[in-house]
């Protein structure tokens, strides 16, 4: 019996060390394949400048409409999926304490949600677009991007929000607190690191997607001053350049690639950060 333990102990400790080489490997292998083709084409003009006349044709210019746009429409729609995600978050783990069936009702419709592809939420998107007579712009890519990331905020926070014990929430509610009061006062107190978290990985999820966006934004090589102008995005950029047939414009989709990465990496840096800074607040049972 106690050889056989041993046997699964080690077999599982040996799968979980190769899967996790793989995935390292993986990881590593992607990241040092963009920046291998996009540094050498990366300058201080394609970050810093619009483009100008025949760019896509492999003339000058740059992508900083495409950054600015995406910083926007990451920016709009991550605060709007926290203006809904965290109150339904908290509703669920506070106000719905105990009726388990809905709450496992709105997690199953979440996780479904979570698990439709992004294209899917483009045309969902475009759709109401055309309901509504919204043309492609910013503020209808924000919208769809909402929609898309608010089942993975939610989620996230939820998990968060499931580890706080139990018992805390009885002493809030028997000191005499309302339930609002212990959700905003106690619980997201207990659980900023989890939150910020959770909005970072949603943010990063908003920028770094190009499905969602490819019908509901537009294009344009300016830098949009209102919600109603259409923008670019880093993706749609990358992807317009890699469908090139010029070479220099497809080693410029990588140099792109290189700066979506670079934002991607810090959002996860800055997440592990304000985690552990705000990891001080928490009370340890």
């Amino acid at each position: 019996m106690i050889d056989r333990r041993k046997a699964e102990e080690w077999f599982f400790r040996v799968l979980m060390f190769f899967s996790t080489v793989i995935i390292a490997t993986a990881l590593f292998l992607i990241i040092f394949s963009i920046l291998y083709s996009g540094l050498p084409h990366l300058t201080w003009e394609m970050i810093s400048s619009v483009p100008k006349g025949g760019f896509y044709f492999g003339k000058e210019g740059g992508i900083l409409n495409a950054i600015i746009g995406s910083l926007y429409l990451s920016m709009g729609s991550t605060i709007l999926a926290f203006l809904f995600g965290l109150p339904l978050a908290l509703f669920m783990n506070v106000h719905l304490i105990r009726r388990r069936k809905l709450v496992n009702g709105i997690r199953f419709v979440m996780d479904l949600l979570w698990g439709v592809p992004s294209i899917v939420y483009g045309a969902f998107g475009f759709t109401i677009m055309v309901f509504f007579g919204i043309r492609a712009s910013l503020l209808a890519g924000i919208i769809t991007v909402t929609l898309f990331i608010i089942p993975i905020m939610v989620r996230g926070m939820d998990e968060i929000l499931q580890s706080v014990p139990r018992g805390l929430l009885e002493s809030s509610l028997s000191l005499g607190s309302t339930r609002s009061e212990t959700s905003y006062r106690v619980f997201l107190k207990q659980c900023v690191p989890g939150v910020i978290t959770a909005v970072l990985l949603s943010f990063g999820r908003a920028i770094g997607d190009a499905a969602s966006i490819l019908f509901t934004t537009g294009y344009t090589d300016h830098i949009p001053t209102s919600l109603t102008q259409p923008t670019a995005t880093l993706p749609l950029a990358i992807f317009f350049q890699l469908s090139s047939p010029i070479p220099e414009v497809r080693e410029r989709a990588y140099a792109a690639a290189v700066i979506l990465v670079f934002i991607i990496l810090t959002i996860s840096m800055l997440s592990r950060f304000f985690s552990r800074k705000y990891q001080k607040n928490k009370i340890n049972f």
